[in-house]
């Protein structure tokens, strides 16, 4: 691959440079003189309506912003990924989370490094599909002859935060009467606490893990296991020999994971491992057989439209020109946002309960990614990366943390996410609740982008110090996305148009934003002072002096 264009080098960062030198903000000015604004910058992609009038930007701003995406090659690099190219340069890797949402029969067919991946992601498709059905239909049972009811999906880090976020999200298409749950953290309580009130005949467990050897995953699913055992002793299910165990993990456990020979050693049967590639990033596989507890519980037609979402943002951000594609330039707002106006944080906030676990999904996609100091081909950075995300849902919000947003001393941009039509239509006392609550979305987007003058508050007959407390400033930047309701395919279009804006900071950075050797350091960590909890006085004297203390104070106060 090429070496990365600094981005500081380029004609269009000194533009922006200059335009910040000479930047006042005055997004009331710019309502009241342009009244073209809201129409020019309001694009739409898929189902979804983008209005990114409420940033901080002028026309001359954007201009600016959009050379510095031909300028460091933006458009080539994404060709490159569709393309297959390795642009996972430190794993040596193609990229191809798209492929995973290619349509049946696309062309031209995807050929990558010898192999036919359509061919391959549909087969894949095609099995968890089948799989879903049995599971759905009761043609798969447990080891007792019970329909399943339960679907315990087993993982962490990208195995867990996308499914459990779709989930989440639609709910209420779930209709086969299969709730879903999801096991991640190594802390017992979590295992413990989903399987409390499960009963082990209707349950199936899902073990996601590529390699079969992650620490969290393995370790939750022999647990999960001795509790299934267990259980099933305890009730005469099973008699407790060898024989009997390894009959009830046939018809409680399967695995995603292309380790076949450890998923045969754990006891599941190879038959029941659904597969995915080394070029499927964690963060980037909820649409790959990670997601086979979504075609169970939610049933395969949703996924299928789910994946539709996907490609639909996918070929919006192939197409559309830079000028108008959304993921572009909203990771181009963020590059003017933290690079030269200094902001450190992004919010995401949904108004929309169902997506309550979206900012917890797109803190992995974005600060995994882009979380880097280093760019691709090992120099350093020219410029500051990564921003931190995070949010909640509205109305809850803003009983909490808005306050810093509107009137505190940080920039924080925000995106307001909401939908039109709500999955539960209710009233109170004949007054449409949804809209009470999407009075709320426009409320703060008004609130944040304009303020509210000393001169307004003092009209209201507030004087002395109170009219401080009570101006707004205004100028916060939004961007409002709506649609016209959570479905399966827009959800899709949400989460690919986060991967795309993901991409064009990380091209725009210079860095590999699909590895993730930040995480690998703490892992290894773990395991040489794992022993030292255990009582190993050799791995205890390795430690440094902090350790150690803490590892002391471990010993002393734990209960025998």
């Amino acid at each position: 691959m090429s070496s990365p264009i600094d981005p500081t080098s380029t004609a269009a960062w000194a533009e922006l440079e200059a335009h910040h030198r000479s930047f006042t903000p005055d997004l009331r000015g710019w309502f009241a003189d342009d009244p073209g604004r809201v129409e020019r910058l309001g694009f739409t992609v898929g189902d979804l309506h983008v209005d990114l009038s409420k940033n901080l930007v002028t026309d001359d701003i954007l201009a600016s912003l959009v050379r510095l995406a031909e300028q460091t090659g933006v458009a080539d690099r994404y060709a490159a990924m569709l393309a297959g190219e390795h642009i996972n340069t430190t794993e040596d890797r193609a990229v191809l989370h798209t492929a995973l949402r290619r349509p049946a029969g696309a062309s031209p067919a995807l050929v990558v490094d010898g192999q036919d991946i359509d061919s391959d992601v549909q087969g894949v498709l095609d099995a968890i599909s089948a799989f879903a059905e049995r599971v759905r239909s009761g043609e798969w049972r447990g080891v007792t002859g019970k329909k399943v009811t339960h679907v315990v999906n087993i993982g962490i880090g990208g195995s867990d935060l996308g499914p459990v976020m779709i989930y989440e999200a639609l709910k209420p298409y779930a209709d086969a009467g299969i709730e879903a749950l999801f096991v991640s953290n190594i802390d017992p309580t979590d295992i413990a606490q989903t399987t409390a009130d499960l009963d082990p005949e209707t349950t199936l467990f899902i073990v996601a893990s590529k390699t079969f050897t992650t620490l969290e995953t393995l370790t939750n699913a022999r647990l999960a296991r001795d509790w299934l055992w267990a259980e099933l002793e305890a009730s005469e299910a099973i008699d407790g020999t060898k024989s009997s165990r390894t009959d009830a993990v046939a018809h409680h456990f399967v695995a995603v994971s292309t380790a076949l020979d450890r998923v045969a050693e754990f006891g599941i049967d190879p038959a029941n491992a659904f597969g995915f590639w080394d070029w499927v990033g964690g963060r980037y596989s909820v649409d790959s057989a990670i997601g086979l507890s979504l075609a169970i519980a939610l049933g395969p037609g949703v996924f299928h439209e789910l994946l539709g979402g996907f490609h639909d943002v996918d070929e919006h951000m192939r197409t559309a020109p830079l000028e108008a594609n959304v993921p572009v330039l909203m990771g181009l707002l963020n590059i003017w946002y933290s690079n030269f106006l200094g902001a450190q944080s992004h919010a995401v906030l949904p108004y929309a309960q169902q997506l309550h676990r979206f900012a917890a999904y797109l803190q992995q996609l974005t600060m995994e990614s882009n979380g880097k100091s280093v760019r691709w081909d090992g120099t350093p950075v020219t410029t500051g990366t990564g921003e931190v995300f995070w949010g909640e849902p509205g109305t809850n919000g803003q009983h909490a943390f808005y306050q810093l947003i509107h009137q505190g001393t940080r920039l924080i941009p925000a995106d307001f996410i909401a939908f039109v039509n709500p999955a539960y239509p209710l009233d109170d006392d004949g007054r449409d609740v949804h809209g009470l609550f999407l009075a709320n979305f426009l409320a703060q987007t008004k609130a944040l982008a304009f303020g509210k003058t000393a001169e307004e508050v003092e009209a209201e007959g507030t004087t002395g110090p109170l009219v401080a407390a009570r101006t707004f400033a205004g100028n916060r930047p939004t961007t409002s996305i709506f649609a016209p309701a959570l479905t399966p395919r827009v959800l899709g279009q949400l989460i690919a148009l986060y991967e795309h804006i993901t991409f064009t900071q990380g091209v725009i950075w210079g860095i590999n934003s699909f590895d993730q050797w930040g995480v690998e350091l703490g892992k290894q960590l773990a395991l040489q002072i794992a022993p030292a909890i255990e009582g190993d006085a050799e791995a205890l004297a390795a430690q440094d002096a902090s350790t150690r203390g803490l590892l002391e104070y471990y010993t002393a106060h734990r209960l025998p």
